[in-house]
């Protein structure tokens, strides 16, 4: 039987989906509250970390930009607006993913559109795709649900914000665990 890989700073990088202000307002606060939070505990440890992380924006004229909190620790350059709901499906998308770092940590929003697309159209591109359960939402919780049934089904790695951090991390010492241990209290 196969084993499910591990997460490592030195193959990942880190995709925020569609974390904007106009969809994030349709979900439940408090679910909402613990995504925020968990995204940027992911991207606060990618930066320190040297982890590449690209973010998305669906038609941000309709549903507006990505939240404040996290696009302080998010570039410009690393950008991508789409209209497809797979980000595979934006060729700038594609153009910025890092080739050589095979596997892929989606978290973001919607759970059952734009994560499940991207998880498996990416897996059928040969990537190892990481999906964050407590770094995802979507409006209706059934539907999240059937989103990480379906993922765990077709074999993408279903983890958790801390899973991927401490991975990355690899040892307990050094100035980066220390700072990382502080976001995750």
């Amino acid at each position: 039987m196969k084993t499910a890989p591990l997460s490592s700073k030195l193959r990942d990088q880190l995709v925020i989906i569609d974390m904007q202000e106009r969809l994030c307002g349709a979900m439940d606060p408090t679910a909402l509250a613990e995504v925020v939070k968990n995204c940027g505990i992911l991207l606060q440890a990618a930066k320190l970390l040297e982890i590449p992380a690209l973010h998305t924006e669906q038609y941000p004229q309709g549903l507006g930009r990505t939240l404040p909190y996290l696009a302080q620790w998010l570039s410009a350059e690393n950008h991508v607006e789409k209209i497809c709901f797979s980000c595979c499906e934006e060729s700038d998308f594609s153009a910025k993913l890092d080739d050589t770092r095979p596997q892929i940590v989606l978290a973001g929003t919607e759970a059952h559109v734009c994560i499940l697309q991207t998880a498996l159209q990416l897996q059928e591109m040969s990537h190892a795709v990481f999906v964050v359960e407590d770094a995802i939402i979507s409006r209706n919780p059934a539907n999240k649900a059937n989103a990480l049934a379906r993922l765990r089904q077709a074999g993408v790695v279903v983890t958790n914000t801390e899973s991927v951090v401490f991975e990355w991390l690899q040892v307990a010492e050094g100035d980066a665990f220390r700072q990382i241990a502080r976001l995750i209290k």
